[in-house]
């Protein structure tokens, strides 16, 4: 017996992809050999068998009508032989969607994501351009005063490489090592910013804490002394404004700093943290196991205290009408990318959308997480941030991952179109539009170093600082890197580059990744070109809202189609331009 079943196919599903609550969605099988029944199971807490009926060539159909709420709702298939013996057929091993396979026992099951059609991200993310900035490195305005912040090493030289000190508190590498980028000296490159196209800014956590990186929140009511104030940020974000440029935020929600007003483990603050005292006020928002030593941490790491998330106390410090969420859009920003969403209760998310929404109804919520936003599972729990009651937008690790495994060569381009494809099934279409389509990140060797597998991780860490592409592989770096913008220009979603990329840093695995922006030693050739994508974004309006078509031609070339549908965007707005073919060939593996 052979089944067949194809969920990015319409003669197989209709309509394609996630539906509003409410939508009729009509399933078919194709079944050839003798058999029996054949039934349509689908559940979402719940299980329902439905008998399919025959309308013709072994072909076999069921309409479901989907649940009057957001939902995640599943189906597979069952069909009896002549045997009596059930074949069951359901999702790829790699639950990617499109054709299925068929198993002995129940299957993985075929998604269909149901969402609220009220919901809809805001609209300057699907037609924007992000820059993301590590603040410490992007630009200074003046040099630091060493005063500002004990315990550190300041560099007094802009174009040093990240300092190394394998014994540091961290482990690895030292994290208290400081360039004495600031707020002003952003402001002083939003011309910068203004000429290479960008819309959208999001920066590395600002507020005042121990570390260069700022994961480890001191103060969340304090801009950071070494970045400079909060009219330092608010004027940022008002000149940002005046040119086009909205400012999102890193929020920091799931730990905080040890060395902080709200645990104090080192003393610095004048009053009583966690740590010192059980009396505190802040010492339900940690775990302890055993006080003051023995207490819960992020990743094991001590200096990063995990916070009680479901704390009174602490969700009206941080959700509240007065609260950090809602503070910090008062003064400016646009909106919150969160640091680790999915540690975050979905209780806690809800209520953070909520806020964020009170004080603007425009800002934006933009989730880190790592794989598909549908249906991640973190800590044993499914969770599903594209039903319209979390998140807005996610970083597109999966995108990034994709395109790299095409350009290096580890995937085929059928391969890439399958993982982009299975994102258009599972996301509601304001959501794929929204995506945050990252190239680089902080978390990342620099993509250069990654495009042509040069991280240096089987290296000593002090030695990796010191290494660079040779002249061939750079050039081979900058080939594909192109390729990857115009790749990313050309997909439905917010293309995103990391400071520097645009330029052509290098950088091995943090902190090489974090190096200062090289002004004055710009690969200004290649900044040329990546301008001229950005540019040819803005100017097409059918590469922000066009309707997608994924194919490929051969192993080695992936097609990009975007269009006007009748006229028509994917929002139903009028459209009128003509249609955009991107053909992408990559090289032949020159590492």
């Amino acid at each position: 017996m052979e089944l067949y079943h194809n969920s990015q196919d319409i003669a197989f599903r209709n309509p394609f992809g996630a539906v509003t609550i409410g939508t009729q969605v009509t399933l078919r099988l194709m079944v050839q050999g003798r058999h029996g029944r054949v039934l349509l199971r689908t559940w979402n807490g719940e299980e329902l068998y439905i008998p399919m009926i025959e309308t013709g060539l072994g072909m076999y159909e069921a309409t479901i009508a989907c649940p009057d709420e957001p939902i995640l709702l599943w189906y597979d298939f069952q069909v009896e032989d002549e045997r009596g013996h059930f074949h069951y057929y359901g999702n790829a091993r790699d639950k990617l969607g499109g054709v299925g396979t068929t198993y002995q026992d129940k299957p993985p099951s075929f998604q269909i994501t149901v969402y609220d059609p009220a919901w809809e991200p805001p609209q300057y993310l699907r037609e924007g351009v992000m820059y993301q900035i590590f603040p410490d490195r992007f630009a200074r305005s003046k040099p630091p005063a060493s005063n500002r912040k004990k315990g550190i090493y300041l560099h007094k030289n802009w174009d040093d490489i990240p300092r190394v000190d394998p014994h540091a508190l961290e482990g690895a590498y030292s994290a208290y090592d400081f360039f004495g980028g600031d707020l002003n000296g952003i402001r002083e490159k939003l011309p910068y910013l203004k000429d290479l196209g960008i819309t959208i800014l999001y920066l590395n956590p600002i507020f005042r804490s121990s570390s260069n990186h700022r994961y480890d929140t001191g103060d969340y009511l304090s801009i950071d002394p070494l970045l400079g104030t909060t009219e330092d940020f608010q004027a940022l974000c008002q000149e940002a404004r005046q040119l086009g440029m909205r400012v999102l935020l890193d929020g920091v929600f799931s730990h905080t700093g040890d060395d902080s007003i709200y645990f104090n483990r080192r003393g610095t603050y004048p009053g009583v943290g966690a740590y010192q005292s059980k009396q505190s006020p802040y010492y339900p928002w940690f775990h302890f196991r055993k006080h003051p030593d023995d207490y819960a941490c992020w990743w094991n790491f001590k200096t990063l205290p995990a916070v009680n998330k479901d704390d009174a106390t602490y969700r009206e410090f941080i959700l509240g009408e007065h609260g950090v969420a809602r503070h910090w859009l008062h003064h400016g920003a646009t909106g919150w990318r969160l640091d680790v969403a999915d540690e975050l209760p979905m209780s806690f998310l809800r209520e953070l959308r909520a806020a964020v929404k009170a004080e603007n109804p425009d800002s934006t919520l933009l989730g880190e997480v790592w794989e598909d936003a549908s249906n991640k599972i973190a800590y044993g729990q499914m969770r599903c941030y594209t039903l319209g009651d979390t998140l807005d937008s996610v970083m597109n690790y999966p995108l990034r991952d994709a395109i790299i495994h095409f350009l290096t060569g580890a995937h085929t381009a059928a391969q890439a179109v399958r993982s982009i494809r299975s994102l258009q099934e599972n996301y509601p279409v304001p959501f794929f539009y929204s995506l945050m389509n990252l190239m680089g990140s902080h978390d990342r060797a620099r993509i250069l170093n990654v495009l042509v597998n040069r991280e240096y991780t089987a290296l000593p860490i002090a030695e990796r600082g010191q290494q660079s592409l040779p002249q061939n592989l750079r050039a081979l770096a900058e080939e594909r890197f192109l390729k990857m913008v115009q790749i990313f220009m050309a997909l439905p979603g917010m293309p995103a580059i990391y400071y520097g990329d645009e330029v052509g840093m290098e950088g091995a695995t943090d902190p090489f990744c974090r190096g200062p922006f090289p002004w004055g030693h710009e690969d200004t050739p290649l900044r040329k070109h990546v301008k001229q994508a950005i540019a040819l974004r803005h100017q097409r309006p059918v590469l922000r809202t066009g309707a997608l078509r994924l194919s490929y031609e051969g192993a080695d070339t992936l097609v990009i189609e975007r269009s006007a549908i009748h006229g028509k965007d994917v929002f139903g707005q009028p459209l009128h331009d003509q249609p955009y073919i991107l053909r992408i060939t990559r090289d032949a593996y020159r590492v």
